[in-house]
C-alpha cells in the first residue's frame, strides 16, 4: 500500500515519520516543498505535485491548518477532486476544521468516487511524536475499518464517532475542554499569586491534587520559566474556539475563552504556545 501525505507542520511530519517507521511506502507533498527535506532523507519519496501524489498512492493523508488550506487542497483547480484518479481511493483528514466543512467535502469527494475520512486528532507536537495521540474518526465503518491499522500507528486509541463531520464535531469539543482548562489554570495561578502564593507551589498543589493533568504537569517548565515555545499554538487554539462557536456552542465558559483568546491574538501571542494565555491574563489583569 502507498501512502500520500500532505502537510508537513509542526504536526505533519512526526505523524509521516511514524508512517515512515512502521514500514509504510511514503509519498509526500507540501505547499512549500522544502519542507519535505527531513522525510525524503528517510526513505520517503516527493511528489512534484498533487496530481503526481493522486495517481501514485492508494491512500491519502492532508494535515492541515484551517478549512481554506483544506478546501484549496481537495476541491481547488489543481486539487486532489481535479484528479480522475481519485475514483476507488481513500483520503483522510486529519486537519482540525469545521464539520461542515467536512460534511461538503465528503459529499463532493464522494461524487468523484474518492471515499472520505474526517480524522482530527487531540494532542500537540509530544503526542504526534509519540504515536499517543487521540484520533476521532467521522465517515463510513468500513472506510474507518481500511484506515484504522494506519491510525493506529499515528494515536493510542482510534474511534469511529460516526458519519462525516462527527469526528470534527468531536475535535471541536475537546478543544473546548483544553482552552478552557489552560484559561482555568492561568486564571487559579494569578489568583494564588496575588494572595502571595508561588507559582511552583501552586503547580506542584494542581499536579497532586484531583484536578491535576498529564496536561498542566507538561507546561509546567514553561510556566516558570515563562517561555512558550508553540507545541499547539495560541492561534490554532482561536480558531478553534471560534468554529466551536459557529457550530452552536454559546455557554458562559465558551464565551469567555474564545473572547479571552481572541484578546490574546490580538495582541500579538499567536505565534506561541496557547500556555501563553497567562501572560496575556497578567499584563490585562
Amino acid at each position: 500500500m502507498k501512502i500520500g501525505w500532505i502537510g508537513l507542520g509542526n504536526m505533519g511530519v512526526p505523524m509521516a515519520s511514524n508512517l515512515l517507521q512502521a514500514g509504510y511506502e511514503l509519498y509526500v507533498w507540501n505547499r512549500t516543498p522544502e519542507k519535505t527535506a527531513v522525510l525524503c532523507e528517510n526513505r520517503a519519496k516527493r511528489a512534484d505535485s498533487l496530481e503526481q501524489l493522486v495517481e501514485t498512492c492508494d491512500v491519502l493523508f492532508t494535515m492541515v491548518s484551517d478549512d481554506a488550506a483544506v478546501k484549496e487542497i481537495y476541491t481547488g483547480t489543481d486539487g486532489i477532486l481535479a484528479s480522475s484518479a481519485v475514483r476507488g481511493k481513500l483520503a483522510v483528514d486529519m486537519s482540525t476544521i469545521s464539520p461542515d466543512t467536512s460534511r461538503t467535502i465528503a459529499e463532493q469527494a464522494k461524487q468523484a468516487g474518492l471515499r472520505f475520512l474526517d480524522a482530527p486528532v487531540s494532542g500537540s507536537v509530544g503526542p504526534a511524536k509519540e504515536a499517543t495521540l487521540v484520533i476521532m474518526v467521522g465517515g463510513e465503518q468500513t472506510d474507518y475499518e481500511e484506515a484504522k491499522p494506519m491510525l493506529d500507528k499515528l494515536g493510542k486509541i482510534a474511534l469511529h464517532m460516526g458519519p462525516n463531520g462527527a469526528g470534527t464535531s468531536a475535535k471541536l469539543a475537546i478543544n473546548l475542554l483544553l482552552g478552557i482548562t489552560v484559561q482555568g489554570v492561568s486564571e487559579t495561578l494569578l489568583f494564588a499569586r496575588s494572595l502571595g502564593i508561588g507559582t511552583e507551589q501552586m503547580l506542584q498543589i494542581i499536579s497532586e491534587s484531583a484536578v491535576g493533568t498529564p496536561l498542566i504537569r507538561g507546561k509546567a517548565a514553561s510556566i516558570l520559566a515563562d517561555d512558550y515555545p508553540a507545541a499547539f499554538a495560541l492561534k490554532h487554539m482561536t480558531k478553534d474556539l471560534r468554529l466551536a462557536r459557529e457550530a452552536g456552542v454559546s455557554t458562559p465558559l465558551a464565551e469567555s475563552a474564545a473572547a479571552t483568546y481572541r484578546h490574546a491574538l490580538e495582541e500579538g501571542l499567536g505565534d506561541l504556545d496557547l500556555m501563553a494565555i497567562l501572560r496575556h491574563l497578567d499584563s490585562n489583569k
